[in-house]
């Protein structure tokens, strides 16, 4: 009885909202309590942010709706097509959302991921990993909670994470780790010469011969695999076994090459290898597994939700290494670790410095939530993108740690964003390299 009064004083009715098929949460019109006197939640714009501080290209999606006060934040960087990405999101994807729901998630990620027909593209899915990401930060404003919450809540206190070493010399390699061992990093990836796999060599014949760009990068691959051996041999003597260490071949070596100097490193027991194929060598996997332990780490360069569906089940490598905004965002991202759960595949989410504040905290509120974690890459923000960027993740003792404010807990100066615009052309140097007679290597 005192239920019933309760609700007939909250303007509830049982018997008239269980035969109409209402809720009994809603009185004779309809309306929820908490809805009351509103107007329904629609999407009223969908716009691209791009901003450029420190010469990186990002991209933040902008989800408002017609409440002035409820809005959220994606990242779409995809900066190797920024403009690209920023027409999708402005000239596609607002049109498509306005009046739409933002409530509905996974009704708008689906139709969103059809709209364009032939799907999967980086620059389509990232436009859509911006919408995405935003929908979840609204969704987690609502509800008042942090986003990690709505995945399933923490599973970990904070977030272990890799850094990287580098070093013009396997000494300065092995003199890098031992610093980050002293600023609390468990976890460290070493790498000789620049990023990836290239050497230190600086007169390739190709330049010689004025073939292609004096920019272009040189791989001497013979340098590169009889050195990491080497170099993992020496950080082992002078750091010890306390230290994880990583390695990435990025896809810029012949399979064969790649599994023979895996088996090299097997002694020193590699954390994980990362990227030893490129996505078009998928099954030389099968043969890596015949002739090696060693955990391996890939995915950085799939798109298509589908690419690492099989390796995954045949348990093929040991680490998920997708970049989160090139499939799409965080929706799909989490049915991809759910899926690694099944088959003892960890997360080893992709978080260079060309993924935006926004982008990292992403990866790290799925990291949070999920059982089957692996490991995140660090990322230490500069004072300007903390301040384009308000709650930022930050680093502690080889942690990362989130703000716990609702949504996914970054916010976003738009005028200051915009005092640093994308660059009218893009530096391709990162992405061409090239072996001695001029040949391109594929990463």
């Amino acid at each position: 009885m005192k239920r019933r009064n309760l609700l007939r004083g909250l303007g509830l009715g049982i018997a008239g909202g269980l035969a109409g098929g209402q809720s009994v949460l809603a009185n004779e019109n309809g309306e929820k309590p908490w809805n009351r006197g509103m107007a329904p939640l629609k999407i009223t714009k969908v716009k691209a942010i791009p901003t450029c501080p420190h010469g990186i290209e990002l991209i933040v999606v902008k989800v408002e709706t017609n409440d002035p006060d409820i809005y959220g934040l994606g990242c779409a960087t995809f900066r190797q097509r920024a403009h690209a990405v920023v027409a999708a999101v402005n000239e596609y994807l607002d049109d498509f959302c306005r009046g739409k729901d933002p409530d509905n998630i996974e009704d708008i990620w689906q139709t969103s991921y059809v709209s364009s027909y032939w799907r999967n593209g980086p620059v389509l899915n990232n436009a859509l990993s911006g919408l995405d990401q935003a929908l979840w930060d609204i969704k987690g404003k609502r509800a008042g909670m942090p986003v990690y919450q709505l995945l399933g809540g923490k599973t970990r206190f904070a977030v272990d994470c890799y850094t990287h070493a580098s070093g013009k010399s396997i000494e300065e390699v092995a003199d890098n780790v031992s610093k980050f061992m002293e600023q609390g990093y468990r976890h460290v990836r070493i790498q000789l010469g620049g990023y990836g796999s290239a050497s230190l060599s600086e007169s390739p014949d190709f330049k010689n011969a004025g073939f292609g760009t004096q920019e272009d990068n040189y791989l001497d691959s013979h340098f590169y695999l009889n050195n990491v051996p080497k170099m993992f041999e020496a950080v082992r003597k002078q750091c010890g076994e306390k230290v994880a260490l990583l390695h990435d071949i990025h896809e810029r070596v012949k399979p064969l090459e790649a599994i023979n100097m895996i088996k090299k490193l097997e002694e020193f027991r590699p954390f994980f290898i990362e990227d030893p194929f490129s996505p078009e060598n998928m099954e030389y996997f099968e043969l890596l597994r015949q002739h090696t332990t060693v955990p391996i780490a890939m995915g950085e360069l799939f798109n298509n939700i589908n690419e690492f569906k099989e390796p995954m089940v045949r348990r093929l490598f040991d680490y998920i290494r997708i970049h989160i905004s090139q499939i799409g965002g965080i929706t799909p991202a989490m049915k991809v670790a759910r899926l690694g759960e099944w088959f003892n595949v960890l997360t080893a989410w992709h978080g260079p410095g060309d993924v935006s504040p926004v982008g990292h905290a992403a990866n790290a509120h799925i990291d949070l939530a999920v059982w089957n974690f692996g490991i995140q890459e660090a990322v230490n923000f500069s004072e300007t993108l903390q301040e384009i960027f308000p709650g930022s993740p930050t680093m502690k003792n080889g942690f990362m740690h989130i703000s716990e404010a609702p949504g996914l807990g970054v916010e976003i100066n738009e005028k200051l964003a915009l005092k640093y615009p994308l660059p009218d052309k893009f530096n391709y140097n990162w992405t061409q390299l090239r072996k001695n007679d001029g040949t391109p290597v594929r990463p």
